[in-house]
């Protein structure tokens, strides 16, 4: 009859799914008996070590197992200063795991290995001439990561979402160098295509060089114009005592077109090309627990450009220096264990650009909408619109020349959802002030008269009257490509002229205030 089951076959699916259930069984006994095995090994090791831990010992070889596309050369200078022959002194065998666990490290933070390599010890071959009683041979085992990365997907950054799309090539020429091949479009951006290539210097992890290029057209609503860039970078990088160091050089080709027919006299006057030659440096020393969402810890951050002056050329030309800092600290609750989930975050962000005289020459010029600062949006100060604080011509946030922006924050856990969530309630005031440089009676024909006179008295208008100011609350996430908010926000300072946003603000970034 149609539609019925052969009994033997019925038979036959019985005992496959027995073979395949017994199977399973047997799979799971041999890797419960291989893990027992190796957790005895790794007891039986530790014990050892502890009990030997001064005994003399010298290492008599290293050898990297596994990294079949690194270069020898470069694992030479990692590995050649643990070799005893090159110590002035024997080790004791703590002493030798030490220095092997930092050359491991070392190794690790290349990002050339799918995982931390892992450390073997054993004893030369006794028959050999060339050894003695004391020597030990170290081996270290890793897994390379594939040299070829292909990605597409979302990302975030301050104030604006692209879809990308990445080729990154890894170890490529076997010293963990590295080429970064990536495009994208954004909310703002509206293409933009970058390249960069990577590489350590002499085998060291914390000082690395960088060339790059890159070609963007980015539309800045808030100015009634399109920002078009192409141009390269050069870039040295180095982990030292205060922090983590760049020094950079950046020549950059700009364009503001796309002027709106509405668009100000301040935008109109500033369309066109001009090229940006610069060296910049910046120190970020940042010791929060978790930079989206810090509970505790500290971070700061200053930078420095110099722009057009001297042999540096191009056409335009100033000084640019900005600072940050921000710090967290938890709030403990009588009867919580622990942390409550309850921080207070204080942030705190100013900067100045002042105009120098192009190349070798006396005159200066004043800023141009390329280079100024903006201030306002939901990234620093909320409850305005992006750009909605400082200068305004018409309808355009032209920018300005000095800044001073800060924020206090109170963090605490959504009831039910729990305080080891990214999830948080925000409750923040922040405000600041934007100002275009003010020109003395003595600088109105040449900007270039005095300075500093003008600085003296625009940092003394930031702090004549109250701020800008808003306040809030707002649901926080913390996802870990960025920072997701949304808040209501209420204008308490407003300036003539300025734009703020009363009601409800989304906001997203890697950098919030």
């Amino acid at each position: 009859m149609a539609g019925q089951i052969d009994p033997e076959d019925r038979i036959f699916e019985q005992l496959k799914r027995r073979d395949d259930q017994a199977q399973e069984k047997k799979t799971r006994s041999v890797n419960d008996r291989e893990r027992a095995l190796y957790e005895k090994q790794q007891r039986r090791l530790s014990q050892l070590i502890e009990a030997n831990t001064t005994l003399p010992c010298t290492i008599s070889s290293v050898r990297v197992l596994g990294a079949r596309n690194t270069r020898p050369a470069f694992l030479k200078r990692i590995i050649d200063p643990l070799l005893s022959a090159n110590q002035d002194r024997p080790y004791t065998l703590s002493e030798a795991l030490r220095e092997t666990q930092y050359a491991v490290d070392k190794l690790y933070r290349h990002d050339i290995f799918t995982e931390r390599p892992s450390i073997s010890i054993d004893r030369p071959d006794p028959t050999d001439p060339s050894s003695t009683p004391t020597d030990i041979d170290v081996y270290i085992s890793a897994r390379e990561r594939s040299r070829l990365t292909f990605k597409t997907g979302t990302e975030a950054g301050n104030t604006e979402g692209s879809a990308f799309t990445n080729l990154t090539l890894r170890n490529i020429f076997g010293s963990a160098e590295s080429l970064d091949l990536n495009a994208s479009v954004g909310t703002r951006t509206r293409s933009a295509y970058q390249a960069r290539f990577e590489s350590p210097i002499l085998s060291n992890p914390d000082v690395r060089a960088e060339v790059g290029g890159l070609a963007s057209s980015t539309q800045k609503g808030w100015a009634s114009h399109e920002e078009i860039l192409k141009g390269g970078w050069t870039k040295l990088r180095w982990l030292g005592m205060g922090g983590k160091s760049e020094l950079s050089y950046s020549g950059l080709w700009r364009q503001v077109t796309g002027v709106a027919e509405n668009a100000s006299p301040t935008v109109r006057g500033d369309a066109g090309d001009s090229v940006k030659s610069s060296i910049t440096y910046s120190l970020t020393n940042d010791q929060r627990d978790y930079p989206l969402l810090p509970q505790s810890g500290y971070l700061t951050k200053s930078s420095f450009e110099l722009a057009g002056w001297g042999p540096l050329q191009g056409d335009v030309a100033f000084a640019k220096s900005e600072v940050e800092a921000q710090g967290a600290v938890p709030i403990l609750l009588p009867g919580i264990k622990g942390r409550s989930g309850i921080s207070l975050t204080t942030g705190f962000r100013a900067g100045l650009l002042y105009p120098l005289p192009l190349g070798f020459g006396s005159k200066t010029e004043g800023s141009r909408i390329n280079d100024r600062f903006q201030l306002g949006g939901p990234t620093d100060v909320r409850g305005f619109r992006l750009g909605g604080l400082g200068p305004r011509d018409g309808n355009d946030a032209v920018g300005g020349d000095v800044y001073a922006a800060g924020s206090v924050n109170l963090l605490m856990p959504i009831p039910r959802v729990g305080a080891d969530k990214p999830f948080r309630i925000q409750a923040f005031v922040n405000g600041g002030r934007l100002l275009a440089l003010r020109k003395t009676k003595s600088e109105k024909a040449d900007f270039s008269a005095t300075g500093k006179g003008s600085v003296r008295s625009t940092i003394a208008e930031l702090g004549n009257g109250l701020p800008s100011m808003a306040a809030g609350v707002g649901i926080v996430y913390a996802h870990p490509a960025a920072r997701f908010e949304l808040n209501f926000s209420l204008p308490l300072v407003i300036r003539k002229g300025e734009d703020a946003r009363k009601g409800l603000q989304f906001g997203l970034g890697v950098s919030m205030l």
